[in-house]
């Protein structure tokens, strides 16, 4: 069974220009990086739970219920605290870019502590522990309890997987990336990011130019394959490294193709191209459930990273955090 581990999130997604305020609504997903990873797996038929915190109360009750209709497992979720997390980001707009709001502060989940756990009932049955840089992002105490949840998977053998996903408005509490990101990823097993990430988050060096954007594909394919060694003589424990490549092409379309380092072997998948672009939201974590659907039903590496670029592309094709694509569709793309 694959875990994931994150905060569950209500992304309010208003129109620009204040029509919002016109209509007196805007649309609600329930979403957040593992979960979104974690939805995508069930409609992919890998059993899978999420772990996150919520609040007593008759929206979380409603959310539970959903999930539950996704086959996704709730058992191990904590009930405790003040409120659901919620962030604002506009129509059309992206994660990374400036227009996004972040509203998290005294939820439930960033109140967790590791004191709070109990391993044995949170790892009884799991063999692949997800986890991104979301989560250590949001407080000291909550990155403690990462680098505290990751020690204890590894050491009952569980392949801990992470998503270098950088967010910079979350970093306010005094604290780099560098300073605490290094303390998980000696106990992962596959990471997955950018070369982009990997600089901003472990210190992982990458040339000026490429920085820049101001190379070609195989420029960008040799220093993934540069980073990712680079990571895994870091950690010696990492066995996989993937890194996705995507990049807006104009008016407002999207170019996109990924890497795998698995053991010695270095493969890239196909490029995607499309003119225009649905939602960006849930893109990479679509992808590291693609990843972890080759995990499981012990893929290649090359068909392990062409299903996850395959569906992580679709995925830009689709409204929502989530996606819906189908085993079929995504392999009718390649």
């Amino acid at each position: 069974m694959v875990l994931t581990f994150g905060e569950i999130l209500l992304r309010f997604s208003p129109r620009l220009g204040g029509v919002w305020i016109e209509e007196s609504s805007f649309p609600v997903f329930v979403g957040g990086a593992e979960l979104n990873a974690a939805q995508a797996l069930a409609a992919w038929d890998v059993p899978v739970s999420y772990f996150s915190a919520l609040p007593e109360n008759g929206l979380s009750q409603d959310i539970v219920q959903y999930l539950q209709s996704k086959n996704i497992g709730t058992d191990k979720i904590h009930w405790g605290g003040e409120r659901i997390g919620v962030y604002m980001l506009p129509q059309g707009a992206d994660l990374k870019n400036a227009g996004v709001i972040y509203d998290r502060a005294h939820s439930s989940f960033s109140a967790l502590r590791a004191d709070d756990m109990d391993w044995d009932q949170l790892f009884d049955r799991v063999e692949y522990f997800h986890l991104s840089a979301i989560s250590p992002a949001l407080n000291q105490g909550v990155a403690d309890l990462c680098i505290a949840a990751a020690k204890e998977a590894h050491s009952r053998g569980i392949k801990v997987t992470f998503d270098l996903n950088y967010r910079a408005k979350l970093w306010k509490y005094g604290k780099d990336p560098v300073e605490i990101v290094p303390q998980i990823i000696p106990y992962c097993y596959l990471v997955m990011g950018n070369i982009w990430a990997a600089n901003t988050l472990l210190d992982i060096p990458i040339d000026g130019e490429v920085a820049q954007n101001k190379v070609g594909k195989e420029e960008y394919l040799q220093a993934g394959k540069e980073s990712a060694n680079e990571l895994m003589n870091r950690y010696p424990n990492v066995q996989k490294v993937a890194y996705t490549f995507r990049f807006d092409t104009l008016p407002e379309g999207i170019e996109y193709y990924a890497t795998l380092l698995s053991g010695n072997d270095f493969v890239d998948s196909p490029e995607f191209r499309v003119d225009h672009v649905v939602d960006k939201v849930g893109s990479g974590d679509c992808f590291m459930a693609g990843l972890l659907y080759g995990l499981v039903n012990q893929s290649t590496p090359q068909e392990t990273i062409n299903f996850a670029a395959s569906a992580a592309f679709g995925k830009l094709q689709e409204y929502g955090d989530a996606t819906s694509q189908s085993i079929e569709q995504i392999l009718n793309r390649l």
